[in-house]
């Protein structure tokens, strides 16, 4: 935890900073079998091309509304703190129409259509393939990111008066959002090194604070299970143990 921390990419830039080689992000989709582990050297690369691919290839601007209709999944986290980046509002679970781009994973692709500025697709697939036939009028995100730079700056760089992140009907500045993250942790006892397990959605504070931001704020990590509803009480117990889990969130 770092008090110089003043919006959610800091919160990354700080547990990069302190040890960029650890496992930040472990994820699990129990629906194809995939466990993938990200350091926080290797979230942070996810997250430089994807604020690039926001900044320069879709023209985002500061105060951008971009609509992420999206599960609980590490491309989400990713896009959570490259929104912050930027500058722009992540709004999870936002109404597409309202927004002026929007991401989406391949269940909710007609929703997305609503909206009239940028489309991108997540097909949310094992080690982020691109869709096997790409949707009209989206971008593929597996196709678009590769190529972006490995490092960012924001041409107009947010501050934490800045909105940042709208969940359960809230719109949260960037410095609202860390003081909440924050706040969750100490509430949670989680510390550096801690390591979160969470079987929560992302469409809730609750649920992106457990599986992403609070760990982040707290100098831990997160285990997060998507699809994990069929696991029975020695599955889930089982893994964590293997995973060295601390705190629990469902």
């Amino acid at each position: 935890m770092n008090i110089h921390d003043r919006i959610p990419a800091d919160l990354l830039r700080s547990t990069l900073a302190a040890d960029a080689t650890r496992p930040l992000v472990t994820f699990y989709d129990d629906a194809t079998g995939e466990r993938v582990e990200f350091s926080a050297a290797t979230l942070a690369n996810w997250v430089a091309k994807t604020a690039n691919l926001l900044q320069d290839e879709l023209a985002a601007q500061p105060g951008d509304r971009v609509a992420l209709l999206l599960p609980a999944h590490w491309q989400t986290a990713v896009w959570v703190l490259a929104c912050s980046a930027v500058g722009v509002v992540a709004d999870l679970g936002g109404d597409p129409a309202a927004a002026d781009a929007v991401v989406s994973g391949p269940d909710r692709l007609a929703e997305a259509r609503a909206c009239g500025g940028e489309r991108v697709a997540l097909a949310l697939r094992p080690l982020g393939s691109r869709f096997p036939q790409p949707p009209e009028g989206f971008t593929d995100y597996a196709v678009a990111v590769p190529g972006q730079p490995d490092t960012f700056a924001a041409y107009d760089p947010p501050g934490p008066a800045h909105p940042a992140l709208a969940v359960d009907d809230l719109e949260l500045t960037g410095g609202q959002v860390v003081e909440r993250a924050r706040a969750d942790a100490s509430q949670r006892g989680l510390a550096p090194g801690s390591r979160v397990m969470s079987l929560a959605g992302y469409d809730s504070w609750r649920g992106v604070s457990a599986g992403l931001l609070a760990p982040l704020a707290a100098g831990g990590s997160v285990v997060l299970c998507r699809n994990a509803e069929g696991l029975d009480a020695a599955a889930l117990a089982a893994r964590r143990e293997s995973e060295r889990v601390t705190h629990f969130a469902d």
